[in-house]
């Protein structure tokens, strides 16, 4: 209510306000206009214009200019246009294809190379020069002899026959015999180095040997040549 009131009073102050300008602005122009002057506005003057004919020029003869004979203009002669008659038309054989040889293609030729000259080598010999052979140390020799010699007796005590006539009459005594053996262990002789004093004994001995060949092969270090060994055969009663 108090909004709508507010706004009803504004509104009256306005057409109040607006009423007060337009009779002010009614007292404005009934006091400002009376005092107002105006000039007269002046008719202008008019202008007289009086039209004076101008005096006609006395007529002039106009003399005809003479008339100047052309020059003569150089006839141009009309020359006859060249009749051109068409060209014969060349008859055209046919003719078989004609070949062209191509030349041959020439390489060029390689630098020629210049061997160098030969070298004359010494003649190298075919022939195969086997290997020397290892010569074994004396120690070595004689360690192979002594394992050797006791393979040999074992090979050779298998045939061990003591003689009877021996054993009764007590007889007793060792035989040294000497084998010359060849590299592969066969052999070639044999002889009595030293003796039992008993001749039936030592034949036994040389018996024995005979039993017991062929050996067994020997050791590398006496497989060089022949060689001899020697071989103790004891003959003892127990």
């Amino acid at each position: 209510m108090n909004i709508a009131i507010k706004q009803s009073t504004t509104h009256e102050n306005t057409l109040i306000w607006a009423i007060v300008c337009s009779i002010l602005l009614h007292v404005l122009f009934a006091v400002i206009i009376p005092n107002v002057k105006f000039n007269p506005v002046k008719a202008p003057a008019q202008l007289e214009v009086e039209l004076v004919s101008k005096p006609e020029p006395p007529p002039v003869a106009i003399q005809p200019e003479p008339i100047k004979p052309k020059p003569d203009q150089p006839k141009t002669k009309v020359e006859p246009k060249p009749i051109v008659k068409p060209l014969p038309v060349a008859k055209v054989e046919k003719s078989e294809p004609t070949t062209y040889s191509t030349p041959p293609v020439t390489s060029p030729e390689p630098p020629q190379i210049v061997p160098p000259p030969e070298l004359t080598l010494p003649p190298v010999s075919t022939t195969l020069t086997p290997p020397k052979p290892i010569v074994p140390s004396q120690v070595d020799m004689n360690a192979a002899r002594d394992s050797y010699g006791n393979t040999l007796w074992g090979a050779i005590g298998k045939y061990k026959n003591y003689p009877r006539i021996a054993q009764t009459r007590g007889w007793q005594g060792e035989v040294v015999v000497e084998l010359q053996l060849d590299a592969n262990g066969n052999l070639k002789s044999k002889k009595i180095l030293k003796s039992s004093s008993f001749d039936i004994l030592d034949k036994e001995a040389l018996a024995m040997v005979d039993k017991a060949a062929p050996f067994p092969a020997p050791p590398d270090a006496l497989r060089g040549s022949t060689f001899s060994i020697k071989v103790p055969i004891p003959f003892k009663l127990e």
